[in-house]
Formats: C-alpha cells, structure tokens, sequence
C-alpha cells in the first residue's frame, strides 16, 4: 500500500497554479521534489499541508486527508525561514506542540530530538541569537516533536553554513526512518536531491514532469525539458551518430568529449569540428567546436594540453564513446 497517494491534485492561487499533479510515495522512501525558484515547490507543499484551496486527492495510509482541516492532517512544516517564535526560546520553541495536543513519550522524544540535532548547548538561548543554522535545527526538531506523520521540509538546507551541512544532511536522511514519518524535501540543489533521495520528482511550471528512483531521474531525464533544467549540455539529434533509435536526441557530458589537432583518437564516434572559442578557466578550458551546425561544450584539463586552442577556424578532432551518451 502506498503510505503517500497524491491523485489529480491542482491548486489555482491566482498568481499560479499547480496541474494535475500525481505522486506516490512508499514508507521509508526520502522524497525530493526538484526544481527551480518559481516552479510551485513551495505550494505544492502548502497544498498538501492544506493552506491552499484545492482539487484532486491527498491520501494517507487509504483516508483522504484533503477533506481535513490543516490542523487534524498531523503535518509538521518547516519553512524556509524558520517561522520561529521570538517570544520563546530554543526548548519553548520545541515544545510548543504540547501546549495544544498530547505528545506520546514526550521526555523521552525530546532528549531524543536534542541530542540527534546537537541543540542541548542552544536550550535556553533566544531564537534572535541564534545563526541560520541553528534557527533550520529548531524549526526542525519542533516539527518533529509534534508526531507529524507527514513532514514537508522547504529547502532546510538553504541558510545552513557549509561546514554544517554535511552533518544535517546525514541527520536529514535518517529522520523517517528513525520517527516513522514521511519526508518530502523540496530544494533546487541537485547535490541535495542525489545524496538524500531515494525518490526525485522534478516540477516545472507547476507540472510534474518526471518521477523516479534518484540515480534514474538524475542520470536519464525523459525529456529534453528536464534534460535541461538539470544542466545536460550537447543535446543534439540521435541521427549525428548514424543509427535510429527511439530517442530523439542524446546528450554527451562536457567532460567525457576528447580533443586532438593532430588526429590519433580511439573512440566510438570521431568528428572533425573548427574552433569557435576557447576560454581558460582556473584548472581546464572552455572549448566550443562547431561540427557542421552543432556547437559542442568541451572541458580539457589544463594539465592535459600545453595551450588553449585558440585559434578560432583551426580544424580538430573530437570524440567520445557510446558508453558515456545518455539518451533522452
């Protein structure tokens, strides 16, 4: 049984709306939904939690929580900016829910809850005197002090300083397994979505365009679409590489791409192309190379080539290999 079933769902706010989205989300699977600034992330989430109007389904465990009230759906939530209480302090702020409901082994979940985000220092501190960091850490834990079933997460790591967001990241990964609960975790980082998730949805304009197991969504997008949002470069019809297939296109990493001027390639498909640009950058260059009305994007190590090719009109040959094409 699906412990998550998001059916036909669509919110209109006016400004935006959200289209006949479908999920299905199993118990202990890490859920990111992908995409960027704009793309309704945020209210789908606020849709779930029953902040928007809506139409279609939001059921939980077979009961359709969409005809709930907000407060009867057990959703914690935690926003991007915190949403703290800046007349508590840090253990007032995470306790909070037991002013308005009966928390289940409460001591024993709180000391818990502390100890698994590293607050105990923070306990008396005002929220104002908190970083970024520790201000996610509290929001965090007081959603999960509350016994959501479902907890939705907005970008968490977004204001957490880099030398901490390893740390959280690993604690993020346990957090349904360890309090039996349902995470759906919304970013734009694709470094984020491929450690955590054990499942990706990608949203664009409101629309769901691609879902999956992460290593699938990430490494084989299902259009050219999502191909580009997630930063495929060198998409280019299927037909250049001589063979029909029932892909369209293909696209090659910048990465995976070998030069030479003097000839001597081995690889599976070979091109003779001219110098559009090259551009140095720190550690590699920027190579653009036209073959016939196509630009390739290549990146050569440095310490690969004694100079740049910067001759622009200078014929070279580049290649790559069928292993490393992904298909779209």
């Amino acid at each position: 049984m699906d412990y998550l079933k998001i059916q036909d769902l669509s919110s209109d706010t006016g400004d935006f709306s959200l289209k006949n989205i479908d999920l299905e989300i199993q118990k202990n699977e890490y859920f990111v939904l992908l995409g960027q600034s704009g793309s309704g992330k945020t209210m789908l989430l606020e849709t779930i939690a029953g902040l928007n109007p809506c139409d279609g389904s939001i059921i939980y465990k077979g009961e359709d929580i969409s005809l709930k009230p907000t407060e009867k759906r057990e959703i914690g939530f935690v926003y991007q900016d915190f949403a703290l209480f800046p007349n508590l302090n840090v253990e007032e702020n995470i306790r909070f829910s037991s002013k308005y409901k009966k928390i289940e082994d409460a001591e024993e979940l709180f000391k818990d809850i502390v100890g698994f985000l590293r607050l105990a220092p923070l306990l008396k501190r005002d929220t104002q005197d908190l970083s970024g960091g520790e201000k996610q850490r509290v929001a965090i834990a007081r959603a999960i002090f509350s016994r959501p079933k479902i907890l939705l997460l907005d970008e968490p790591l977004s204001a957490i300083d880099p030398t901490f967001r390893n740390t959280i990241m690993k604690s993020l990964k346990d957090i349904h397994k360890r309090y039996d609960v349902i995470t759906i975790h919304v970013t734009h980082n694709f470094r984020e979505a491929s450690y955590l998730a054990d499942k990706i949805a990608i949203i664009i304009d409101g629309k769901i365009k691609q879902v999956g197991a992460a290593k699938d969504v990430l490494n084989h997008p299902a259009t050219i679409e999502v191909a580009k949002f997630l930063g495929f470069k060198n998409i280019f019809p299927i037909t250049m590489l001589g063979y029909g297939s029932s892909s369209e296109v293909y696209s090659i990493d910048p990465n995976m791409i070998r030069v030479a001027n003097d000839g001597g390639l081995k690889t599976d498909y070979l091109f003779d192309g001219v110098v559009d640009e090259c551009m140095g950058v720190v550690d590699h260059y920027k190579l653009f190379v036209k073959v016939k009305q196509h630009l390739f994007f290549i990146k050569v190590l440095k310490r690969d080539h004694d100079e740049c090719y910067a001759n622009r009109d200078s014929v070279i040959q580049i290649g790559f290999d069928k292993k490393d094409i992904s298909l779209i």
